[in-house]
Formats: structure tokens, sequence, C-alpha cells
């Protein structure tokens, strides 16, 4: 998984960067394919944002988070990531079975 962090009005930190990563691991835990995560923090006023593109075969999973305190708001962004790519991942695997349906029985 490659990691792009940038800051918009933020110095990214070394303890932010790692903290960054050690809540996006939680992802690869979940689904191995990730290709490239692209993160972006932003301070805009009293408002701290963060905001994550992850590039997935045959697909973008974007989410944006915004709170008071950084460390918060990415905690909100690998919540709602996490919860993404596991809609993803059952998306894209099959449930249904081969001979189960209507469909598939012999008719006697």
């Amino acid at each position: 998984m490659n990691l792009n962090l940038t800051g918009h009005h933020l110095e990214i930190t070394p303890p932010l960067r790692d903290y960054v990563q050690s809540k996006l691991e939680r992802i690869t835990n979940h689904f191995d394919h990730v290709i490239d995560v692209k993160v972006t923090l932003t301070v805009e006023k009293l408002a701290q944002k963060a905001e994550a593109t992850i590039h997935v075969p045959g697909s973008d999973l974007h989410a944006e988070c915004s709170n008071g305190d950084m460390y918060s708001a990415i905690d909100l962004l690998a919540d709602k990531l996490d919860r993404q790519v596991l809609k993803f991942k059952e998306k894209i695997s099959d449930h249904h079975r081969s001979n189960g349906g209507v469909k598939h029985q012999n008719a006697e």
C-alpha cells in the first residue's frame, strides 16, 4: 500500500504520519488489494479536516471528516473508510450459490 500524505496549512509531523499509518493499517487487514491511499489533512479556521481516497482494483473510495481535533478527525475518517472497504469487499465477492436459485433447479 502506497501512502501519500499531504497537509494544507499544516505541517505533517512524524507523530502525525505514524498515527495516520497505524489507523489505515486496519483497512489493509480487511482488504489486501489496496493499491494507493491519498490522505489530505487541512486546517480551516477552527475545523480540522481529514480526507482520503483509496484506489482499489476497479474503483476509488473517498471519505472526508472534520472535527475540532485532527486526531479525532483521523479516527472518524478511518472508521468511514473501514466501513466503505468492507461494503466494497462484500460487493465484489459472489454470495450466490451456483445451483441454489429457482432458476437453476431442474423442472420435474
